[in-house]
């Protein structure tokens, strides 16, 4: 891994200026509960052509921009006062369906950079099962498909998954599942900090896939935390005294109840 990586990896969970004036008083009464709700982007381009997207980005396909109305929907109901999301295009574009979909257009969410996916040096843009076969090889599996197999039935860790994909990269560039979980667990931090001082009970937060696998991965003992993220999911995770707990992970039942719910308006 080049310096400048890691070097990039650590600033990034903190974003622009949001690393200033975090810090919560001692005296504080640990007695809050706050709720983070994590959600995977909205399917992307990338996503319809089985390309790699880490740090590489696509617009949302229509498809996309409709499951995520059907999630902004089926949301509504929550009273959301904090946002944030990577500075990926796609993660901005999934919140600003959910916010105009909730009637809250004029909220712009707080950027942290540290919510990006994983980069996957050399692969991005590639095909995933070329990946996947370079990571297969790495962790002694036949091919890709016997990779895929193992993370859909989540008895592959995502730190084993990542840590092949990385040791594979020809160019020794992609991200470590450390250097991931350093800088998502550093931004989910700065999230609660900003949560606790300002009251906030709900907070929303856009990210991608493998980011969101790698942060709660050792925040959870739940065994559906390696299996990976269908687009538009939601992760949800309560906060309270001073502990954090994954409770919902990849939970599509919003998207459903959104659906209904719009198919019925649409019927009156």
């Amino acid at each position: 891994m080049k310096k400048w990586l890691i070097a990039l990896s650590l600033l990034m969970a903190c974003g622009s200026a949001w690393c200033a004036d975090t810090a919560v008083s001692p005296q504080q009464e640990e007695d809050e509960t706050i709720t983070f709700w994590f959600v995977r982007h909205g399917k992307t381009l990338l996503n319809t052509l089985d390309r790699v997207q880490g740090w590489a980005d696509s617009p949302l396909t229509e498809e996309g921009k409709q499951v995520a109305r059907y999630l902004g929907e089926g949301l509504k109901t929550v009273d959301f006062d904090g946002f944030y999301t990577s500075d990926a295009g796609r993660q901005r574009e999934t919140m600003q369906i959910i916010l105009q979909q909730a009637g809250k257009e004029t909220i712009r969410p707080i950027e942290l950079p540290g919510l990006r996916e994983v980069f996957f040096g050399s692969f991005e843009g590639g095909f995933n099962k070329d990946m996947a076969a370079a990571g297969a090889a790495q962790l002694g599996l036949p091919d890709a498909a016997a990779l895929f197999a193992a993370m859909k039935a989540g008895t592959l860790s995502i730190e084993n998954n990542i840590n092949a994909i990385a040791s594979a990269d020809p160019s020794g560039q992609a991200e470590s599942y450390q250097q991931v979980k350093s800088r998502t667990q550093a931004a989910l931090q700065i999230m609660i900090e900003n949560a606790r001082r300002e009251k906030q009970k709900n907070v929303l937060a856009i990210s991608s896939g493998s980011s969101i696998q790698i942060m709660i991965s050792d925040l959870t003992t739940r065994p559906e935390k390696d299996k990976p993220l269908a687009n538009s999911a939601v992760v949800k995770m309560v906060y309270h005294n001073g502990k954090i707990d994954a409770t919902e992970i990849g939970n599509l039942a919003y998207i459903e109840a959104g659906k209904k719910s719009l198919g019925k308006k649409a019927g009156q």
